[in-house]
């Protein structure tokens, strides 16, 4: 793990997005609806989102426990896609950009076990930042 007890705590946030592909509107339509069997897929979603930008360090040995001060998940529906949209803000000494990915991934991993019994064809695509403020550098991709 890197040494980072002589850096100075700074404002960070990361943005970072993850897109679920479904095969049919009718997927779509159960979403909205509220009619997935295996329950509310944006609710969810987003709780799972939120335990994964949480445990990040649990789970990638090189992050650095970190205090996770604001977390936010939307969705956006375009046809057939959910891009799906994380911001995570901390003020603390190395960023948040991991957590951010890491939280789009779980997200999508579970739209995508919570759709699989009503969709066979859906695929995830696109895990990428799109934006990082705060550090030595910042990123904007979006």
């Amino acid at each position: 793990m890197v040494d980072i007890t002589q850096k100075q705590s700074t404002h960070r946030t990361a943005i970072a997005q993850a897109v679920v592909k479904v095969s049919k509107q009718g997927t779509i339509e159960a979403i909205e609806n509220g009619t997935v069997p295996k329950g509310d897929v944006f609710a969810m979603s987003k709780a799972a989102g939120f335990l994964g930008v949480k445990k990040t360090a649990d789970l990638l040995p090189d992050c650095h426990p970190l205090p996770v001060e604001h977390c936010a998940i939307d969705y956006a529906i375009d046809g057939l896609e959910i891009t799906i949209k994380i911001t995570v803000k901390t003020f603390y000494k190395t960023g948040v950009e991991v957590e951010a990915m890491h939280g789009a991934s779980i997200v999508a991993l579970n739209m995508y076990d919570m759709l699989k019994p009503i969709d066979k064809g859906v695929e995830i695509h696109q895990i990428k930042l799109l934006q990082k403020t705060g550090g030595k550098s910042d990123i904007n991709r979006a």
